[in-house]
């Protein structure tokens, strides 16, 4: 299978790197275009088989697979160029709040399409990866699922779930990013080396999310395994009740549902 990107951007680029790290893609069958050099002779130093061009059209016209990895305000006007066959090719959105309606208005109605919403981990091979597919059999559904489960966990999920997964994860990832922030200025304050600090923290948080991930359980019975009565981590957990920590989290993830 042969597979276009358009645009070497961060989220271009990772999917670009992902492929090529994974099993499933040849790495001389992906093509990536942008417009400028630099990110594109990354890509080729790291990946000498992996094809580059400043075509979108050169790019696209022998894919199989085309994904759009370009702003948002962008992509109708990179769609209405490209060479697209609904018989032979499928489209694959990474932009966020273009929606299906929108795709057919551009390419008609039996091409199909996938929207997909990967985060920033995408880079480590661990993003958190929703696929919402149209007129899509489900062959090709569980192809785009073995691709992007290969660059961390994949969910096909109906689109108009779409606003409110993309709270949880795209944006999610930079809330836990702040936790981790917040954390290493305590341990600071505490005492402790930045370095350090940021190691204990981020592998704390590595560590609870493989507990959800890798058993059948729950964040209140994790959290009832540490709290031992009278001790210091529940004094903790009280403190974070009381200031308005799990308020806060809810009203950043609902403030953060665009539709």
């Amino acid at each position: 299978m042969k597979i276009a990107i358009i645009g070497a951007g961060n989220m271009g680029g990772a999917i670009a790197r992902g492929l090529a790290k994974g099993t499933i893609i040849k790495t001389e069958d992906i093509c990536v275009s942008n417009p400028s050099q630099g990110k594109l002779d990354a890509l080729k130093a790291e990946f000498p088989a992996m094809r580059i061009t400043h075509s979108n059209v050169e790019a696209a016209q022998d894919a199989d697979m085309v994904v759009l990895a370009v702003k948002p305000w962008y992509i109708e006007q990179v769609v209405k160029e490209l060479p697209l066959d609904a018989e032979k090719q499928m489209l694959v959105s990474v932009a966020a709040g273009i929606s299906f309606e929108q795709f057919e208005s551009w390419v008609g109605e039996k091409m199909t399409v996938f929207r997909v919403i990967p985060n920033t981990a995408i880079s480590q091979l661990e993003s958190m990866t929703l696929i919402a597919s149209h007129h899509a059999s489900k062959e090709q559904e569980q192809l785009l699922l073995d691709i992007f489960n290969e660059m961390g966990l994949a969910m096909l999920i109906p689109e108009k779930q779409m606003a409110a997964t993309t709270a949880l994860t795209s944006c999610g990832i930079a809330y836990v990013l702040k936790y981790i922030q917040a954390a290493m200025q305590a341990g600071i304050e505490l005492g402790v080396y930045p370095k350090d600090a940021q190691r204990m923290v981020a592998q704390s948080v590595k560590g609870a999310a493989s507990l959800i991930l890798n058993s059948d359980t729950h964040p209140s019975v994790e959290i009832d395994k540490v709290t031992t009565p009278g001790g210091i981590t529940i004094r903790g957990i009280n403190e974070l009740d009381h200031e308005g920590f799990s308020s806060a989290i809810i009203k950043a993830m609902k403030i953060s549902c665009v539709k």
